[in-house]
């Protein structure tokens, strides 16, 4: 049976399949340490654990819920971005609870894009954008984000495209993979240039609690509500990847057109687990405090694995991950990543499934014990720098 045009050019994702090669290595006793992976490790408060099972146990809550998600739920996040990002969103309007942001990215996607349809893509940016934008008939344009310009869009050379196709623009800040920190700068101008050529920015926006103590909306920007869409989550900032909740912000016009698409896709979340995200959201400072330090601690194991590698990078990025820039002695981050893989038993990642742009990196995530980075250091130390330099002595 022939498969759809639509996968045409369309791969299954890279962490699928690289998963399935380490499941292998694991089957033939090699044990790798995953660094790869943003998937936090870490258990959501307790409290939201508990407001989950007592919820489950009531026999009222197993049916179909609203497409638009509980009243709960939708006051929650109005709450946690007036308390965070001191920003005023109109629950009954302007907030659509998503099954994690991811699906909001698809979601946006078909509602707005035609064949042929053009849309700006960060480069090196989330791999999803771009195939989410080719599902559904768009066309990628890249835009290069580069480390000397503090990876922000560069607006002239944006001015010189032909954007009279060019319906979205996808946008991540704090961005993914090289943490660099939103602006207030950064949003005027994203916002300013989408009214001038009537684009839709869509900001992903997952990573703004972890190792930040500012985050920041591009809707606490004037003007912005009339030109933006913002999607958000609580798989990092409340540890809950699995639990599959996240959140569309925007004007009613456009919670309203993407609702038209996600009536026909799927049905609301369980109410017991909207229940329980609308607990997390009303966790205090003290909460991200606790697993910010953790991450901290974390990251310090990550700089040390960087220095024996003789990486280079920025320690005032932010988010789940660090982005380090390889030494000339290798080709690109594929190769260091392999080095590392085969030749260690740990994995990283190459920069370079986030685009060209990022084929002289690597990220690594900060998703782990600190015996697991302690034992990946131990491992990289007696293999890859140890045979580094022994050819250094030799030569």
């Amino acid at each position: 049976m022939a498969t759809a045009n639509r996968l045409e050019g369309i791969g299954e994702y890279y962490f699928s399949t690289k998963l399935r090669e380490i499941d292998e290595l694991n089957k033939q006793g090699r044990n790798i340490i995953n660094l790869g992976i943003g998937s936090p490790d870490l258990p959501p408060h307790p409290a939201v654990i508990q407001t989950l099972q007592e919820e489950a146990a009531k026999p009222n809550v197993h049916g179909y819920q609203n497409y638009k998600g509980a009243p709960a739920l939708r006051n929650a996040f109005k709450d946690w971005y007036q308390q965070w990002y001191g920003v005023t969103l109109n629950a009954d309007t302007e907030i659509l609870p998503l099954m994690g942001s991811k699906e909001g990215i698809m979601h946006i996607c078909m509602t707005y894009l035609d064949a042929g349809d053009q849309v700006l893509v960060p480069n090196p940016g989330y791999p999803t954008y771009r195939s989410a934008v080719k599902l559904a008939g768009g066309v990628c344009i890249d835009y290069g984000l580069k480390a000397e310009n503090n990876y922000a869009p560069d607006f002239e050379a944006l001015e010189n495209l032909d954007l009279s196709k060019v319906k979205l623009m996808w946008v991540n800040y704090p961005h993914m993979p090289t943490g660099q920190l939103a602006t207030a700068n950064v949003f005027s101008k994203l916002v300013a240039f989408a009214r001038k050529h009537n684009i839709l920015i869509c900001h992903d926006n997952p990573y703004s609690f972890i190792l930040n103590d500012h985050p920041a909306s591009i809707f606490s920007v004037e003007g912005a509500r009339d030109v933006a869409i913002e999607l958000n989550s609580l798989s990092k900032s409340h540890n809950m990847a699995g639990w599959r909740v996240g959140v569309l912000c925007a004007a009613k016009e456009r919670v309203d057109e993407v609702l038209r698409f996600k009536t026909n896709m799927d049905s609301g979340m369980f109410l017991p687990l909207q229940l329980a995200a609308a607990k997390a959201l009303t966790l205090g400072r003290e909460w991200y405090n606790e697993v910010n330090a953790i991450y901290a601690e974390r990251r310090q194991k990550v700089y040390e694995m960087l220095d024996m590698l003789q990486c280079t990078y920025s320690r005032e990025q932010v988010g789940l991950f660090v982005w380090a820039k390889i030494p000339a002695t290798y080709k690109n981050g594929y190769e260091l990543s392999d080095a590392v893989l085969y030749e260690s038993n740990v994995f990283i990642t190459p920069g370079g499934i986030f685009g060209d742009g990022g084929d002289g990196f690597i990220r690594i995530s900060l998703c782990g014990s600190l015996t697991r980075f302690e034992e990946a250091i131990e491992r990289i130390k007696k293999t890859i720098i140890e045979t580094r330099d022994a050819q250094t002595a030799s030569r």
